[in-house]
């Protein structure tokens, strides 16, 4: 969320040349939820705008008009950059005790969760011995999300997030206690593991869109974007760890204790959440029971170009680009001939990469979807290359881009959307995000591991790169067309320059 001026300001005319979109919801006190510097895009919640257009950048001290000519590199063609200034540094929203609390948590249960899952795929994958089985356990976690996420955000948006969240995440926990008691007694069957899969995600579907609308509560608009991003090199930094510790568990004490220490772990997320100062957070917008908020949510999304084409786009990349579960164990053990602990090798070297890519987002003081569009494009072309490597030093070494790329897509999608979502609505706006990211999983992740296990790991992989590859420049081209510009090449003076000109300054140079 980007900070206004202060004050109210009017909305500045429309303009093929400044294209660029503020935060909704900008910075205010923590008794006020009214936004400031508004975009004309939405006023509030009852707006159901239809025009697919990207609408201008409010007027506000330092703002510059464009006059005709180029674009200034930055601007175009995402249709939309949401800006905001956060000062303060890379680890600026550790400042806030209440954040500080939530992130301590969230390390120590991520570790738990990526112990557990690096376990649960291995354990599908040895019961089984099959890669579609282990997309199979993907998808019933994430078929929750597909089928129930919107009505998750439903309930984010009206109850107190807090309270949801003590509920969900003692949910989790107990849900892996439940897989650790039944493979400790030798009584684990594969589908006990699908059956708490499917639990654990019918928990999911409401606690996604809290624990994300509730960041902006913790820390304010001011800080949101550094916080996200910081979120996710938390993730990422558990990623490093939990397969380590997973894979050493594995081979030494078993899978039960990897799940129990799993289950443990959501203590910590509970004692932060209870040891919170809830006078120090900053006042949500609940909205009170009503009939049609769930069409209400989707009109509104529908109406704004700058939150459903990242949303689409997250979408292709969510259900066919992330299917790693499926093929790194494939490398590890079929093309490769490894075991658990070349495949949790793997995931920490996706994780390296990715934290690498949260961090960098953190320090990064503005979300283009320009960023989000060509990332997605290079997620691609690397998965493409990834796949055909024959030998694994190299399939390794490409995994660290590949983390970090993924990352960069995910945050800058996830940041974009959420700056650009009315307080009121960013808890349905974020479950139709996880929805569409997550819920496309019990789409995808059959296919794709059919596809593995009949074509081979590399094909796989290969196709889901080409998928990702599609979408995004699909995407790309959707937002330049409706930013209402083109691409124009100048190879004069010895030296080419890209940029992206109005349609009408390109029609003239032509002519």
């Amino acid at each position: 969320m980007s900070t206004g001026s202060g004050a109210d300001s009017a909305p500045a005319p429309k303009s093929t040349h400044d294209l660029t979109t503020s935060d909704r919801a900008t910075s205010q006190s923590p008794a006020s939820e009214s936004p400031v510097s508004q975009s004309p895009v939405s006023q509030g919640p009852a707006s159901e705008s239809t025009t697919p257009e990207i609408t201008t950048r409010d007027s506000c001290p330092g703002d510059s008009g464009i006059s005709d000519g180029e674009i200034p590199d930055g601007e175009i063609p995402d249709g939309t950059a949401v800006e905001r200034t956060t000062g303060g540094g890379t680890f600026s929203s550790l400042k806030i005790r209440n954040y500080r609390l939530f992130a301590t948590g969230a390390v120590v249960s991520n570790i738990g969760t990526w112990m557990s899952r690096i376990t649960q795929d291995w354990l599908v994958l040895s019961l089984t011995g099959s890669s579609a089985a282990v997309g199979i356990t993907t998808a019933l976690q994430f078929l929750p999300m597909l089928l129930f996420g919107l009505y998750g955000g439903v309930i984010a948006d009206r109850y107190p997030k807090r309270q949801l969240l003590l509920f969900t995440q003692s949910a989790m926990g107990l849900c892996g206690l439940s897989l650790a008691v039944l493979t400790l007694s030798g009584h684990v069957q594969v589908w006990h593991v699908y059956l708490i899969a499917f639990l654990l995600g019918m928990v999911t579907v409401v606690d996604n869109p809290s624990r994300q609308s509730f960041v902006s509560e913790m820390v304010g608009p001011g800080q949101l974007r550094n916080a996200v991003s910081l979120n996710s090199a938390n993730f990422q930094s558990a990623r490093l760890i939990g397969p380590a510790v997973a894979g050493v568990l594995i081979t030494t004490v078993g899978s039960g204790w990897a799940f129990m220490l799993n289950g443990l772990s959501f203590i910590a997320p509970l004692v932060g959440l209870l040891l919170m100062r809830q006078h120090e957070l900053h006042k949500s917008v609940r909205v009170p029971r009503g009939k049609g908020q769930l069409r209400e949510g989707l009109r509104y999304v529908r109406g704004h170009p700058e939150l459903i084409w990242p949303i689409v786009l997250i979408g292709f990349i969510g259900t066919f680009g992330f299917n790693f579960p499926i093929w790194l164990t494939a490398y590890a053990h079929e093309v490769y001939d490894g075991g658990a602990g070349l495949y949790a090798f793997f995931n920490i070297l996706m994780a390296a990469g990715s934290l690498a890519g949260a961090l960098l987002a953190a320090r990064r003081s503005s979300s283009r979807l320009r960023l989000l569009v060509l990332a997605a494009m290079a997620f691609g072309v690397l998965e493409i290359v990834v796949s055909f490597s024959p030998w694994v030093w190299l399939f390794s070494l490409l995994l660290l881009p590949i983390g970090m790329l993924g990352l960069t897509t995910n945050i800058s999608a996830n940041t974009s959307v959420q700056m650009a979502s009315d307080p009121e609505m960013r808890g349905r706006v974020m479950s139709l995000y996880m929805m569409v990211f997550v819920g496309g999983t019990p789409i995808g992740g059959p296919l794709l591991g059919w596809v593995t296990d009949t074509y081979g790991a590399r094909v796989g992989f290969a196709t889901g790169g080409v998928v990702s590859l599609l979408a995004a420049a699909t995407v790309g081209l959707i937002l330049t067309r409706v930013a209402g510009v083109r691409l124009k090449v100048d190879l004069r003076g010895g030296r080419p320059h890209v940029a992206f000109v109005p349609k009408k300054e390109q029609l003239a140079t032509a002519a």
